[in-house]
């Protein structure tokens, strides 16, 4: 995973660390059980103080991102859930296995052909649910799912679920879905949002420009704390970067007079005109491509054999 860090910014170089190594893990840039560099050996590369390196692996720890792993190093925790597998076997194999297992708990022949035919009989989703009680985010991320799919998306936070769960597919951001899967049912199905990766996708806008000035606007904080953290350890300076609470009234104020706006998908909608925008996608284009996979699993007609 590439590293940015800016001296003399606003943001300590503890929360660009902790920030970068966070989206890192989210954007799959950073795999689970995966060793970070030691202290002394991010400390020696970047021209860092071990102690600030310390504090941020220690936060990192404490908020259970990575573990510490006595004599062997930090490493990225095991805890995001697993990803459907993209499985090469075959329909018949797959249901093989279906009634070796139900032989093995004991499930009768009729039994199960009962509440397969029970199944067959249900109605297939028509939408898909995203459970977030951030409102603001998910605003965005509702926006992007609908943007990339052809089945309506609607959106709750963890109280309001229930009223529209029948006939959805719940899906959630990776740090919600454990208190999602608590709120669902037993049993029932969580498709897990991945984020995209903000290193990669920075890239392309680096080296930094020297005297140009940037404006970051959205109308959700963390974005605006992101953004702000991420390109001044890219190396933009504090004072060529113009933040925008796109919730505040004359937030668009000055945004003519910028380069280029980082923005997300709904705020680079509301620019002034004239406006440069660089609408940045929160979701990964492989969780993208699953979604519509999923519209296609339950959508497509039945071939003729």
């Amino acid at each position: 995973m590439q590293l940015w860090f800016a001296r003399g910014s606003q943001v300590s170089i503890r929360e660009q660390l902790v920030t970068q190594v966070v989206l890192g893990i989210l954007g799959d840039d950073l795999a689970p059980g995966q060793r970070l560099p030691s202290t002394r050996e991010l400390a020696r590369r970047f021209h860092l103080h071990p102690n600030t390196v310390s504090a941020g692996y220690r936060q990192l720890s404490r908020e259970r991102w990575v573990e510490n792993r006595r004599g062997s190093g930090v490493y990225v925790r095991a805890n995001k859930p697993e990803m459907p597998l993209s499985s090469a076997l075959a329909l018949d194999q797959m249901i093989a296995s279906l009634f070796r297992s139900a032989r093995k708990r004991g499930v009768s022949l009729p039994a199960l052909r009962s509440r397969l035919s029970q199944w067959m009989e249900l109605q297939p989703p028509d939408h898909f649910l995203l459970v977030e009680p951030d409102e603001e985010l998910r605003r965005i991320v509702a926006a992007e799912i609908q943007h990339a799919v052809t089945l309506p998306v609607m959106s709750c936070g963890l109280e309001d679920y229930r009223k529209v769960l029948d006939g959805s597919v719940p899906v959630a951001l990776p740090n919600r879905i454990a208190a999602v899967r608590q709120a669902l049912p037993e049993g029932a199905e969580l498709l897990t949002l991945r984020f995209r990766s903000v290193p990669t996708s920075l890239g392309q806008w680096l080296p930094a420009p020297s005297e140009a000035l940037v404006g970051v606007a959205s109308k959700w904080p963390e974005f605006l704390k992101l953004a702000h953290t991420m390109l001044s350890a890219a190396g933009f300076h504090p004072d060529s970067l113009v933040l925008r609470d796109a919730r505040q009234s004359n937030w668009q104020r000055g945004l003519k007079q910028t380069a280029a706006v980082v923005c997300d998908s709904l705020t680079a909608k509301e620019l002034p005109n004239g406006c440069r925008a660089i609408p940045f996608s929160l979701l990964a284009e492989s969780c993208v491509e699953e979604l519509r996979r999923y519209v296609e699993f339950i959508t497509r007609p039945l071939e003729a054999p």
